[in-house]
């Protein structure tokens, strides 16, 4: 443990089959007089009630689906040259990590004299004046638990990042039965990005014990459900795992975060717009396998939480995850190469450029990663 420990909580949180029920009486306490709503098309029949309820009790509500990919800076300002003028007290945000990304960073941009580009990086929001409801339908980003929102700079095409403790929801309800309707792809890819989260904070350069323990959980949760999850998705039970495991993986953003893999992921998503969660999948078993000559006792206890049995020592055991990982991946379905998502291999060099401008997680990776290694990363994974 070599630095302090700092966590920024939910102020509530609420876990469990059908909490969703009882969000519109918890939001009516508040005497909002205006609640804009960030969400998704598809989980518009499932929130009929929710909104209902609220208007009964003469609450404006104001519903936004316009967030249907991950969002540029381009689409957050247009966003708010729409929702401004409603200018609700109370932001919800339900849907996958882009709507509750946008949410949070709406409730923080209301009334805020800074601009989307001064808030940029870590610690730089000033404040928030909204108040700020997160709902996660995936079970994957952890975001409704983080201190962090992600945009693409339209201007350069890369992913960013606002990381402050004013990102922070005040209130989280988490109900599983809300990912029932995830199709299986969806599923699979945001469960490993979810497990990948643990993972990374388990395996950081500035691990901390404190947060272990989620990640450890988080881990064993994910790695137990996730196939029976994907290949049974009304399997209620393997849903409330995941969905534990996803929340446990945000509790480890804010204080530790991610890493190499996460770093690697992002070109793939800028580039070529593939889904975050897939864009990890495809590098996890290949940066593991780079990282574990760096922590082998650390990767072997990754190992362990996945499930497998102990080798004759720390560094078979830690392959055994590697060989785990990709079990995983090949029983949820998720595609194992960059090749079979179509990524040309030209693109490698340009991939690995990018990559190296992410020094906020790459800093925290437990083996330094250079331009030719990231190469031979993406390479590997090709």
């Amino acid at each position: 443990m070599n630095q302090n420990l700092t966590i920024h909580f939910p102020a509530k949180l609420v876990f469990g089959k059908g909490s969703l029920g009882d969000l519109a009486n918890e939001i009516s306490m508040l005497s909002p007089q205006k609640v804009l709503i960030v969400t998704i098309s598809p989980l518009l029949e499932q929130l009929k009630h929710l909104i209902d309820t609220l208007e009964a009790h003469d609450i404006a509500v104001w519903i936004d689906t316009s967030i249907v990919q991950e969002p540029s800076f381009a689409d957050f300002d247009k966003l708010m040259q729409t929702v401004s003028p409603f200018n609700p007290d109370l932001v919800l945000g339900i849907g996958g990590g882009s709507i509750l990304d946008v949410a949070k960073l709406i409730a923080a941009q209301l009334d805020n004299d800074q601009t989307l580009s001064g808030i940029l990086g870590i610690g730089n929001l000033k404040g928030r004046r909204r108040k700020l409801i997160c709902v996660p339908a995936t079970s994957g980003t952890g975001s409704e638990a983080s201190p962090n929102a992600i945009l693409v700079d339209d201007s350069d095409n890369q992913k960013k990042g606002i990381i402050s403790p004013f990102l922070v929801p005040d209130m989280v309800y988490v109900d599983p039965l809300l990912t029932i309707s995830v199709p299986p792809s969806i599923t699979a890819a945001t469960g490993i990005d979810a497990l990948t989260h643990c993972l990374e904070a388990y395996t950081n350069k500035f691990a901390q014990p404190f947060i272990d323990m989620y990640a450890l959980e988080g881990m064993r949760l994910i790695a137990a459900n996730i196939v029976r999850a994907v290949q049974h998705g009304a399997d209620e039970e393997a849903r409330m795992q995941v969905a534990l495991g996803s929340l446990l993986g945000g509790f480890c953003l804010g204080p530790v975060n991610t890493a190499g893999v996460h770093a690697l992921s992002y070109p793939l998503g800028s580039l070529f717009h593939l889904a975050h969660g897939l864009s990890n999948a495809l590098l996890l078993p290949y940066v593991m396998a780079f990282n574990i000559p760096a922590s082998v006792y650390r990767y072997a206890q990754v190992a362990i939480a996945l499930g497998c049995e102990r080798g004759r020592d720390d560094a078979e055991t830690a392959a055994r995850g590697v060989t785990k990982i990709n079990q995983l991946i090949r029983d949820c379905g998720i595609p194992a190469r960059l090749r079979y998502v179509n990524i040309p291999k030209e693109a490698i060099p340009q991939m690995a450029d990018d990559a190296l401008k992410i020094q906020r997680l790459l800093k925290n990776n437990p083996r330094e990663i250079t331009r030719e290694e990231a190469i031979a990363i993406y390479t590997a994974a090709y």
